[in-house]
């Protein structure tokens, strides 16, 4: 699933309702949710601009957009619930666990190490589930 099911025939919000259900699944649909009783236009902006447009652009797969967007998640430090999300959407377009860690540790050269920090706690978090399925807790 890493290539994006764009179609320039649709208008940019049917297309970045589409991408973001590919992309983010239901975390990226509860975000959109938790807007409409505090910012509804906000929320169709979420779907037409980063979904709608950029995402559905030609140039890159939705992995490397992916590596791209927990990359700065990280490197601006203070945007867990993001990371959160777009972890969990990497993992959705085909990360593994070891790449997205790789990415986050990446950071610590270019943004810090308490930001590098901040985004491996983030992961560790989104993670869990995950792990505790695998052993069967």
């Amino acid at each position: 699933m890493t290539q994006h099911n764009c179609s320039a025939d649709d208008s940019r919000l049917e297309r970045g309702r589409r991408a973001l259900a590919e992309i983010d699944g239901e975390a990226g649909e509860k975000v959109v949710a938790a807007l409409t009783d505090i910012a509804p236009d906000f929320a169709t902006y979420l779907l037409e601009f980063p979904f709608g447009d950029i995402y559905c652009r030609p140039g890159l797969d939705l992995r490397a957009r992916e590596i791209a967007t927990i990359a700065a998640l990280t490197a601006l430090g203070n945007a867990a619930p993001q990371l959160k999300v777009h972890i969990a959407a990497g993992l959705n377009v085909g990360l593994t666990r070891d790449e997205i860690t790789e990415i986050i540790m990446q950071m610590a050269v270019y943004a810090g190490f308490p930001a590098a920090l901040n985004g491996l706690f983030a992961a560790k978090e989104v993670f869990a589930p995950q792990s505790a399925a695998k052993s069967g807790a």
